[in-house]
């Protein structure tokens, strides 16, 4: 029941109407897309993984506002990602230290060769060494996609701040890379 892709419908379905089933179905389907998803936002794995928990439990709540419009994962994403925002503005882990709306950054380009050198797990580990603020900025731009004005607006932030932020992030793992392949 609900094995492929062409029964997502019945399944999505299935869980409006509350069945315990489909809903373990979809658990198990998209826990460990989401999961890599709460991980990227979170400090640590307990925390990835009671956001984990947090997001199911409003994709369970609030599936009847799906309309169907788009790819159901690109939705279920969004309440993540949103889910580990809540998280993070609740433990001010998303002010920023100083006003940089009129700052420029520069950033040099690192060679593909040597972002090739690192495996997905390394360059991973990289990331999540970074600041709350900059690892977020960074993974809603660089990994889930939003632009700069979405980022923005999800973040009650300038997109010139968005801006920064990422180009600072992605300025802090050239650095830490070139260490690292040195």
């Amino acid at each position: 029941m609900w094995t492929t892709r062409t029964d997502d419908q019945e399944l999505i379905d299935a869980v409006k109407r509350g069945e315990a089933k489909a809903q373990k179905t979809l658990y198990e389907r998209f826990a460990p897309t989401m999961f890599a998803v709460c991980s990227r936002y979170a400090p640590d794995t307990d925390t990835a993984k009671d956001l984990l928990q947090d997001g199911f439990v409003k994709v369970f709540t609030k599936i009847d506002s799906y309309a169907g419009l788009g790819s159901f994962e690109g939705w279920m994403r969004r309440v993540f990602v949103t889910t580990c925002l809540e998280f993070l503005r609740q433990h001010n882990a998303l002010k920023f230290a100083a006003s940089i709306d009129d700052q420029i950054v520069q950033v040099a380009d690192v060679e593909a060769t040597v972002v090739e050198q690192l495996s997905a797990r390394e360059l991973m580990a990289l990331i999540n060494e970074l600041s709350d603020g900059y690892r977020t900025v960074f993974n809603m731009y660089a990994i889930e996609g939003y632009s700069h004005a979405e980022i923005a607006e999800m973040l009650g932030v300038s997109e010139v701040t968005s801006r920064t932020q990422y180009m600072r992030a992605r300025k802090i793992l050239q650095n830490w890379i070139q260490k690292l392949i040195r």
